[in-house]
């Protein structure tokens, strides 16, 4: 493991293991599909947004974890191109030196030190047009509310992506949806602006007027969810959103939801029975 002793790598827990092997799984089957396409077929493209170090540390096991690059990396067949981004310097050193000792043969492979919310809007997105018979599988997991609507918007308009996004809702209740909306400060305000799209989420995020005392009543975790599924399919123009997957801590509290998008009825139906078989498993 390079560069060990320089970082802690990010220690993950069940439920993100969960994650990887979700989309691990569902990259396996989107590349045989594609890759069985008659000639000329699609030129299908991995894209992950939040790539990490490309490794991570098991708090099951202590032993260590492949992330998601690493995993796509290994998919049979290979696609043809990948897109890797993060925006810590140290993570993407590491980042390299893995994808070089796992990289495919005649693959390219794009390691960028960035911001993905640039990044992919003007470096890896036009590389993947629907009238190109170009193809993508791009994975969003945001660490919080890092993550601007006008990405997840473009590449739902774009036709050509199939999305996983993680819906950071215990982020937004620790940062946001406080039940005195008074004190929530104004930058956390505006980076739930960029992640939800615009100010809408106010009306989805609380039922209630003020009490007496000022007070808010704030809405289910799931209505929440639900209100933004819409919102990849009204506004995003995703045609197939199926029901997000709660992914839960220790405790049995949802930390985030596991969103797909997808134009395709087949990408759908896919996920929603790799999706079932995790439904109940999202708690250690």
């Amino acid at each position: 493991m390079p560069h060990e002793s320089k970082l802690k790598l990010d220690r993950i827990g069940y439920w993100s293991e969960i994650k990887l092997d979700i989309v691990k799984r569902y990259a396996s089957e989107y590349s045989k599909i594609l890759a069985a396409q008659p000639s000329p077929g699609f030129y299908h493209v991995y894209i992950d947004a939040f790539a990490g170090a490309g490794m991570h540390v098991s708090r099951r096991t202590g032993g260590f974890k492949p992330g998601s690059p690493l995993n796509a990396l290994l998919v049979t067949p290979p696609f043809r191109e990948y897109h890797l981004i993060d925006i810590d310097r140290e993570k993407v050193d590491i980042l390299r030196e893995l994808v070089e000792q796992r990289r495919p043969e005649q693959c390219a492979v794009h390691v960028y030190e960035g911001d993905c919310n640039s990044v992919l809007l003007t470096d890896v997105f036009p590389t993947v047009r629907y009238e190109d018979y170009r193809r993508a599988l791009c994975l969003l997991d945001p660490y919080g509310l890092h993550l601007d609507w006008k990405v997840v918007e473009t590449a739902g308009r774009m036709r050509s992506i199939d999305m996983f996004l993680n819906f950071p809702v215990a982020d937004m209740n620790r940062k946001v949806f406080w039940r005195n909306p008074a004190g929530v400060a104004e930058s956390d305000i505006a980076r739930m602006n960029a992640f939800w799209g615009d100010e809408s989420w106010r009306e989805v995020a609380y039922t209630t007027d003020k009490d007496l005392f000022q007070m808010m009543e704030k809405t289910d975790n799931e209505t929440i969810a639900g209100a933004y599924r819409q919102r990849l399919r009204d506004v995003a123009h995703f045609k197939r959103v199926p029901r997000p997957l709660p992914m839960r801590n220790s405790k049995g509290s949802v930390v985030y939801y596991l969103f797909f998008a997808s134009q395709k009825p087949v990408a759908s139906r896919i996920v929603e029975y790799i999706f079932d078989k995790y439904r109940k498993r999202g708690q250690s």
